[in-house]
């Protein structure tokens, strides 16, 4: 149930009945305090000054026209114009039951778009680091909050591989080969790919041949292109580990590569010459934005083809949008790519525009994202100031976790406290990134984010642990609850509230690419339940009926909890 949406139309119908123009907007808002409602309309102020009108006038006006019968049990005025709406308890009764009987808690879905999602975006022979992090996990989140509402999700997985350094990638692997004589694993890319670049420095011979097989591989040579494959699918299949630790929803299939766009380029290169957007420049093509400008105020060049005939990444990134049109349908195209990238992608954009690639209705969104830093304001990094391996990092907080819960639990058995240390510590990882706000830079914390107090995955996993341990406590089937909802406390209404505006909170989220709002969502469900445990009692209530009534608002708050860190990509537990 979107109770906003429901509002804010018969508000707005109000609004018009009492002599608003059509257009007016309601502005219908969750109530910040309880003692404002449930929710707000704060729209009156600007109609009324539109209309000459006073905001009380107007206020007044609408509440003779607003029809709120059996979904309100009071409507005030509030200030100088807030209109504030109290929900009937009748209604918010019937409308948990209506959740309870549903697979999807009530949830509608929404009618389905394509929608295109660039996350994650790993280069090749090199593994996966702390910097991919923010892209996987985000990203990952909204492809999921997506497909629970009903869209046609496609994952894009922009890896990079392709450029001048496959040539010297190639050769060594070539000579690695030769020297072991069978097939080589390349446990640890990160040196695979130093010891290249040392022998490329070092050694003339190497370095020659490294640049020949640069030529062959972009020439098509089907010895080249065989190696090159092989590297994509041993870094690839170590991603996929990795993928699978973290519970992200990524796989093989999903790997969209730079080299996926190569035999787009030159035809996009002539086509935008064709269209007068791109020029000869000494020797290279250039399309001059005035959109953007440079130190001298003048039109910037942006560069989609070198002298030597190589294309940039903004070659490449207009080739990618044109795609994700032409060639998957898509209805909207959302990149998880850190802030830095910012300009770089207005610029491909604006070019892809102007070329007629993707229509306007088409929205190309970057849902940029902040840096992860060490407790010192500088980016995470090792002590010795090295790139942080995410494997590595993934280790040390199962390591942490374990400690952690051992010390609460020491008689639990091995291979259970290895599982939940597992989801505890890779919740709190994921957790700890997801509930900051995606566009700001935020401090990595060990001990905030494996604490059980506070807005963390520990709490969370606890809080959803706490609530279906009361069904398995007393001997409950969860699906075996009789009897309807009866609310007659108000932190029993409160909860029941909040509950229902789980559909208001995924909606938010999937239109701004804003996971950190579910979090908060969740934070603040667990913590109305654990005011609404304390004081009304669930086991012992005073009747059946409502035992039974604080039984389904308990079973439907664990349902809640635990879709909702789905959508996270967070798992949760029975037993904690």
């Amino acid at each position: 149930m979107n109770i906003q949406a429901l509002l804010a139309e018969k508000v707005s119908q109000a609004m018009v009945a009492a002599g608003a123009p059509a257009d007016c907007e309601p502005q219908v808002r969750q109530s910040a305090k309880p003692q404002f409602g449930d929710y707000q309309a704060n729209g009156v102020m600007a109609v009324a000054k539109k209309l000459g009108m006073t905001p009380r006038q107007l206020a007044e006006q609408l509440l003779e026209k607003l029809d709120l019968s059996g979904i309100a049990e009071k409507v005030e005025i509030a200030g100088p114009g807030f209109i504030n709406i109290f929900l009937a308890r009748d209604w918010l009764q019937t409308q948990i039951d209506s959740a309870l009987a549903s697979s999807r808690l009530g949830i509608p879905q929404q009618e389905s778009q394509t929608i295109v999602i660039d996350y994650s975006a790993p280069n090749v022979a090199k593994e996966m680091h702390v910097g991919h992090v923010r892209s996987t996990i985000i990203g990952d989140a909204a492809a999921r909050t997506l497909t629970f509402l009903g869209h046609h999700v496609i994952r894009a997985n922009h890896v990079g591989d392709w450029g001048t350094q496959f040539g010297m990638l190639i050769a060594f692997l070539e000579r690695k080969q030769n020297e072991n004589h069978e097939e080589i694993a390349l446990a640890d890319l990160e040196n695979f790919y130093r010891e290249a670049k040392r022998t490329y420095d070092e050694d003339p011979e190497f370095a020659e041949r490294a640049r020949r097989y640069v030529v062959k591989l972009q020439g098509g040579d089907e010895y080249c292109r065989k190696m090159w494959k092989r590297l994509v699918d041993i870094t690839m299949s170590q991603n996929q580990k990795v993928y699978d630790r973290l519970n992200v929803t990524l796989q093989r299939e999903d790997v969209m590569g730079e080299s996926l766009y190569n035999d787009m380029l030159p035809g996009i290169v002539a086509d935008l010459k064709a269209k007068g957007l791109a020029v000869e420049d000494d020797g290279a093509t250039v399309v001059y934005l005035d959109e953007f400008k440079n130190k001298e105020g003048e039109p910037m060049g942006v560069i989609i083809q070198k002298k030597d005939g190589g294309y940039l990444y903004t070659t490449t990134d207009i080739a990618c949008a044109k795609y994700r049109y032409e060639t998957l349908h898509a209805d909207r195209v959302l990149y998880y790519i850190d802030s830095r990238q910012h300009q770089h992608l207005l610029q491909a954009w604006t070019i892809v525009r102007k070329a007629g690639y993707v229509p306007d209705a088409v929205p190309l969104e970057h849902h940029a994202f902040g840096m992860m830093l060490g407790k010192d304001g500088k980016p995470f990094k090792t002590r010795a100031g090295g790139t942080i391996r995410l494997s590595d990092l993934l280790d040390e907080a199962v390591s942490r976790a374990r400690t952690l819960i051992a010390g609460k639990n020491p008689d639990m058995p091995d291979s259970e406290l290895s599982q939940l240390a597992e989801v505890v510590g890779i919740g709190a990882v994921k957790y700890a990134d997801l509930s900051k706000s995606r566009t700001t830079d935020y401090i990595f914390d060990w001990d905030l984010m494996l604490a059980f107090e506070g807005n963390t995955a520990p709490y969370m996993q606890y809080a959803y642990s706490r609530v279906i341990s009361i069904f398995r406590k007393a001997g409950i089937d969860e699906n075996a609850v009789q009897g309807q909802v009866i609310i007659g406390e108000p932190r029993e209404a409160a909860l029941a509230a909040r509950l229902l505006q789980f559909e208001e909170t995924l909606l938010q989220v999937v239109r701004d690419g804003t996971p950190h709002v579910m979090c908060s969502y969740l934070y603040d469900l667990a913590g109305l339940f654990s005011g609404f445990y304390e004081h009304c009692p669930v086991l012992a209530a005073p009747d059946e009926n409502t035992r039974n009534s604080r039984l389904k608002l308990a079973l439907l708050t664990a349902r809640t909890l635990k879709q909702g860190l789905d959508t996270l990509g967070i798992q949760t537990v029975e037993r904690m």
